[in-house]
Order: C-alpha cells, then structure tokens, then sequence
C-alpha cells in the first residue's frame, strides 16, 4: 500500500487495444437511430412513420405511442443520495417530498428540449436508418419555452409539466432561518456575492454507445455502467415492465469518457433493450457529436445568491444562500443541489446558516451529477465570498482565512447545516500550498508582469468536499489455481481501479499484485454494489474487499489444520506452522479444497463474501493556487502556475491519485475559463459542436505542483478519503480569484465564468471608461 505502481490499464489503451461498447462482435445486428426535436418544446400533434417503414431494410420504427402499447413505462431514475444516503435530506418547506417528472424512453405528449428524441428507426444498416428517420412526418404545435431556471421560476413562464405548477420541483430550506437573520442583524460587514455556475456537459472521446440483445428469454444490454450496473438494471427491468432476473447488464471493459454524466439510465438504453425483443436479433445505437451536445446528460448550471456576515475584526458569524438548480426537462437528479447546499461553509467557522434550494425544470437536457457533483459551485460561492470580503472590509485575504478556518483541535465539527466533518488539518494545506505556490514571492512577479504591460494576479481556494454515494457495497474474493478473483459492484470508468484494487488485495494477502484479478460490471456476477460516483470506489469497495479477504485467510488457515493436523500462521502467502517445515502457500490450498478429508463447511472453492452498508460521508479537504497573467488589450490569459495540495486520507497509489488531480483541474478550469453551454432565445443549443464548445488543451497548462496530505480519516477504518475529485472541486473558485487578484487595481472584482478572453476584456474596458467617466 502506498506504492506508486504503473496502472495496468495504461499499455493495452496505448497500443490501440481498448475493449469499448462498439467493439463488441454481434453478428447480425440492426442499427437503431433516433428522430430528434428541433423543437425546445413543442405539443406532439402527430407522428406519421409509414413513410419511414416503407424504406427497404428498414425492420421497425417506434413512437412513445408504440412503446406504451407494448407496456414500456417510465424511468425511475434515483433522484439524490438524500434520499437513502447520509446527506442532509431535502424535503419541501411543506414537510412533502420532491415533486418527479415521468421520463418516457420516447415522449408520449410532448417534446421538452431541442434534441429530445421522439422516435427510433431500426434498420439493417446505420446509414438506412438516418435515411428512414429524415422521412418521419412529425407534426408538432410549438410551445413557448425556458431555458434559465430563474426565469423559469418568474410568474407566467412557460410550464413544462402539468402537474408542477411553476416549473418548481423543490423548495427547501435547511439551517436556522431566525438565527441567521439576527447575526446578520448585529453585524459590522455583510458581503453579497450573485452569481451563475454555468452549465457544462461532459463531452466523452468515446460518444455515448450501446447495444442491446435478447437471449434466452432475457434482455442483455451492453452499456457504460458508472452508476452501477445493478442500479441500471433495476431501472431498466422496471421501465420494460419485467422482473430483474430478465435483464442482465453488461458494461464494456472500457469506456472514453464519464466522470458522471453518463451514470443514470439514459432512454435509449429502455428503446434499444424493446426493440432487440421485438425483432429477435441484436440492436446497436451510438450518438454523433451533435446528438451527444444536444441529448447527453449535462451538469452543474446553478444560480447562488449568497451573503456573508462578519464583525468588526473579520469573524463569519453568519451566511444565507438561495440556490437555484437548473434540473433539465426532468427530474434525473437533486443530488448536485444537495451536496452542494450543505457545504456552503466550507472549511470555515461560521456559527449559523441558512440556506433555500430550489430546482426547476426547464426546456434543456437533463442535468446530473458532474465530477464533485455540487461541491464546486459551493466552494466557488463561499471563496469568492471570502475575497470578496477581503476587498471590501479591508482584510488581508489569506489573514481572513486563516482567522476563520476550522483548527484542527476543533474536529469532529458540526457545519450549521447539520454535517459533522470527521477529522483535518486545513490550515496545513493552505499554508503547504502557499510554500510550494511560492506566495511569498509574488509581488516580485506581479511587478515585473506590469512592467512588460500585463496584470499578473494570484489565486486562493480552500476546499471540503463530502462524499457519500450508494452505501451499500459487496465484494467476492476467491482463490484460484494461480490468482485471486475479486467481484466488485463498483465500476472502473478509468479510475484505475484494475491496479489500485488488486495492489491493496495483494498487500493483504502478501502476494504480487499481478496475481490478482478484477470482474466488475456484470449482473451475472455482481449482485449489489453501486458503482463509481461521489468517491465512493475506494471507500466501500476497501470495506468489503477487507471483509471477504480476512475470511479467505481464516478459511485457508482452518484447511491447513486439517490437512496439516496442526495450527498454522498465515503471512506473506504462506500458511506455516511455527516451528515445523509444513506450510502451503494460499494457491496449494485452494487446489486442496475439494480434499475428501475436509468437512463440508471447509470443502469448495476458497472463496469468502464481504458486504457491508457504509454510513455516514467522507470529507477529503485542500487547498489550491492559481497564478495567472492577463494581457489587458485583448483579455487573453495564460494560467502561469497552478499548485494543489490534497489530504486524501492515506495514498493508496500515488501515482493514480496525481493523475486524477491533474485530470480534475484541467476539468474545473476549463469551466472556468471556457466551457459552457448555451442556448438561444428560442432554447436552440448554439454550443452544439467541438467548433462553438471550448475545451481547454494540453497546451494552455503548465506543469502542475501537486503533493499529498495524508491526515488519516476517523469516518474510515483505514483511514482512506476519496481522491479522485479534488482537482475539480476548488478550481472554479482559485481561477476566478487570480483574474479578480490580476484585475482589482482597475476595479474589476469578479468576472463571471466562464472567464473567456472577451469577458475578462469587457470587464476590463468597463472599468477603464468608469474610471473615465
């Protein structure tokens, strides 16, 4: 354990060898297009497809109508961790739940965003089936649509669903509402900060892909399981109107690309699933870009509207957010909303909160947890609040932060929304950051960048997150002829996990790591787990795996007892007998398994079961340092240094776990800086290609600082917290903190995101004609 061995995965995906979705051989198979709105919202007044259906090696094409006939219902997505997870829960102001939207595989009255598909077209070849869907005759009544969830929440928007008047799905309120206001009433500063986390989408290298076939009376449907392929299940055998023993979910070896948007049940998976019934053969479907752009599951697109109390010598006694969710056409997630409304304190000391989330549906895809799910947005909100603060109070930032962060003595501590942080060192992070970040140094830099003419700014971001994500997970560890085979129910989606897993397995067991082997994403095998989301991989998946690895030992010891005729000490692969030459190592054993001379409970394969629910949620904390420069004529701006520093508990692998920070902050500041999606007046996306879509390049980064603190957590046995989400979570905030740091002599004090060059240079001119006029 700690070792930072090479990832296994690595050399088959560099020599071209990866084993995806469309990969997989299915002789015979059809092709399955799908119709698309070009509607945002619009009445279904007809669907005409004999058109479609007369197109020589066309097999079917199917409506919403068609699907209900056949009894297909609606999706039952899993709506937020709150609900079965360690979260603070969100309920209406009313005490009611959530309010849910049908989500049909294909809409059965309306269509509710441009790009929603209304109808499939199955067909011998791809191209046959793009040919037939142009020839489907929809008729549609348009409707007038909304797209930003405030204005959705405005009185006469457009509504989506009938029965959520308003377009509001959820009006929350957690913290103390009363205490709040009479902090903010004694107060010396109060500091407001208004701003929109805008909405991005995940855009895999490998587009999204599955296929469906139909064996033995049972639906198998080959598709990326991130969520957790037993989840998939559950929600596809129910939207097909089947028992789970007819659906068996298969996910590809490998995937390009999730980091959460592709973790719920997407509607084409449910259509493709029918249609390999309905024709007896196999069915394969893969979105294009544009369809990507236009019906994959998006993320964040958040409004917060918070304040900040403090005294006269720079204490928070209070803050008061209102937090707006951006939830898509429908309800597949509040989970974002959630997570991110209970930690709006970050890493501070602030004795009371309250905080109001809301969600609306709009005329747009489906938001859903995206990398850090929540967190970003809140870390974002309360560090630019703290700059803010700074700027406007008179305080030294850094001194403000220090002033009001959480000691380390004061943990366990309960933030004023009710959630207990387990264990931390965060004035060490910060203070570890500013070291390597070179802090002290700055000015120096600052003054030589306005001597060439540029603004050279310096970033500061705090971070907590908490982690939690389906607690129930289970792990099958069986000793074969020459390895060990471990079955777990979570899901590699490029975490590592066929490296990190078996080195940890190993290290119990004291054997090499290559003679450990990992079987995930398959029904057949995997009969609870929860995939990989919000940090939960490691986390759980150590428990079970622990579990089942500890009762392995016992048994292999207990068979060496009888075989042997005397106790031995398992170590290092070896069961010995202290004090004799008998010993077996754990792979003579397994063989010896069936030996006639055992008794029946120690007779079988070596093979044990770990299944535990984990409560509770993880808290893995930092800091990060951005240092940018800024070129005041055309508001281009070069990142010049970025430092992270990352308490993960205990490193498993350190190599996997920088890899996954230099991942997460290419991911946080490419929102930051570039990506966004957008839509027109009429709810048309115009950030629908790699052409309007902006992504951040290798190119534009320097060589990241990163370092590891490991301060062991208490809310885990081995003292393990989530890594693979800290580079995103504080990055938001540290990028828009250095240009506001590289700007605050002009006045300029936030730019919102993402921070393109033309943003930065109209904030700039702005402040340029004010200082003028």
């Amino acid at each position: 354990m700690g070792a930072p061995l090479p990832r296994r995965e690595d050399p088959p995906l560099l020599r071209g060898e990866g084993r995806y979705a469309d990969d997989l051989p299915l002789p015979g198979a059809a092709f399955a297009v799908f119709a698309r709105s070009p509607h945002a919202h619009a009445r279904i007044v007809g669907i005409d497809t004999e058109a479609a259906r007369q197109v020589t090696g066309v097999l079917a094409v199917l409506t919403g109508a068609d699907l209900r006939a056949a009894g297909i219902g609606p999706i039952p997505h899993a709506t937020g961790s709150s609900q079965r997870g360690a979260d603070v829960r969100l309920r209406q102001r009313d005490s009611s739940e959530r309010l849910r939207t049908l989500h049909h595989p294909l809409p059965l009255d309306r269509v509710r965003f441009a790009g929603e598909a209304y109808a499939c077209v199955i067909a011998e070849t791809m191209d046959i089936a793009k040919d037939a869907a142009e020839l489907i005759d929809a008729s549609f009544e348009d409707l007038p649509a909304v797209t930003d969830a405030l204005a959705a929440l405005e009185p006469g928007a457009p509504e989506l669903w009938d029965h959520v008047p308003g377009n509001l799905t959820l009006d929350a309120e957690v913290g103390d509402a009363e205490a709040t206001d009479a902090a903010f009433a004694r107060a010396v500063h109060r500091v407001r900060f208004a701003s929109h986390i805008n909405r991005v989408t995940g855009v895999h290298m490998e587009p999204r892909t599955a296929a469906a076939e139909y064996v033995d009376g049972r639906h198998v449907l080959h598709c990326s399981g991130g969520g957790g392929v037993v989840q998939i299940r559950e929600q596809v055998a129910e939207s097909l109107g089947v028992g789970l023993e007819a659906v068996h979910i298969v996910a590809p070896a490998d995937v390009g690309g999730n980091f959460g948007t592709r973790n719920a049940t997407y509607p084409e998976w449910v259509v493709i699933a029918h249609a390999a019934r309905l024709l007896q053969r196999p069915v394969r479907h893969r979105v294009e870009r544009l369809e990507a752009f236009t019906s994959d599951f998006q993320a964040r697109d958040l409004h917060v509207d918070a304040e900040l109390a403090l005294d006269g010598e720079g204490n928070f006694l209070a803050l008061r957010t209102v937090n707006t969710s951006n939830l898509g056409a429908h309800t597949v997630s509040y989970t974002a909303l959630n997570k991110g409304v209970q930690l709006m304190t970050g890493v501070y000391r602030v004795p009371v909160a309250h905080a109001v989330a809301r969600a609306a549906v709009t005329n747009t895809p489906s938001t859903i947890p995206y990398r850090s799910a929540g967190r970003p947005e809140a870390i974002y909100a309360i560090e630019r609040l703290v700059d803010l603060a700074a700027v406007q109070c008179g305080f030294d930032r850094v001194a403000l932060r220090r002033r009001n962060m959480i000691p380390r003595s004061a943990f366990p501590y309960r933030n004023p929304f009710g959630v207990t942080y387990d264990s931390g060192d965060h004035l060490a992070t910060l203070a570890t950051a500013l070291e390597m970040a070179d802090a002290m140094g700055f000015e120096a830099r600052r003054a030589e960048a306005r001597a060439r003419g540029m603004y050279r700014g310096l970033g500061i971001s705090n971070y907590i997150e908490g982690a939690g994500g389906f607690p129930r997970e289970r792990a099958v560890v069986t000793v074969q002829a020459d390895h060990v085979e471990v079955i777990l129910g979570t899901q590699d989606t490029g975490q590592g996990h066929r490296t990190a897993f078996p080195q940890l397995v190993a290290d119990w067991l004291g054997i090499d790591p290559a003679q450990v082997s990992m079987r995930t994403g398959d029904t057949d095998v995997v009969l609870a787990g929860g995939g990989s989301h919000s940090g939960r991989s490691l986390r759980f998946g150590s428990i079970v795996m622990d579990q089942a690895t500890r009762a392995v030992i016992a048994r292999a010891r207990a068979v060496f007892a009888v075989l042997a005729g005397v106790e031995g000490e398992y170590a290092e692969g070896v069961v010995r007998a202290p004090g004799t030459n008998r010993a077996m190592t754990l792979f003579e054993i397994a063989a010896r398994c069936d030996d006639p001379a055992l008794p029946d409970d120690l007779r079988g394969p070596l093979g044990a079961v770990g299944d535990a629910v984990t409560a509770g949620l993880a808290f893995p904390y930092g800091a990060a340092v951005c240092e940018v420069e800024i070129d005041p004529e055309t508001g281009a701006m070069t990142i010049v240094r970025y430092t992270s520093v990352d308490d993960v508990g205990r490193a498993l692998n350190p190599l996997i776990l920088h890899g996954q920070t230099h991942g997460g902050i290419v991911q946080g500041v490419g929102q930051a800086w570039r990506e966004a999606v957008s839509f027109d007046a009429d709810g048309q996306a115009v950030t629908a290609s790699l052409m309007d879509y902006a992504l951040p390049r290798a190119a534009d980064f320097p060589a990241f600082a990163t370092a590891l603190s490991e301060v062991p957590a208490t809310s885990h046995p081995m003292g393990f917290r989530p890594g693979g989400e800290g580079g995103t979570t504080p990055a938001l905030g540290v990028v828009v903190s250095a240009i506001a740091d590289a700007l605050g002599d002009l006045g300029v004090h936030h730019v919102e995101m993402p921070a393109t060059p033309l943003r930065i240079w109209e904030a700039i001119e702005r402040a340029r004609h004010g200082s003028e006029g």
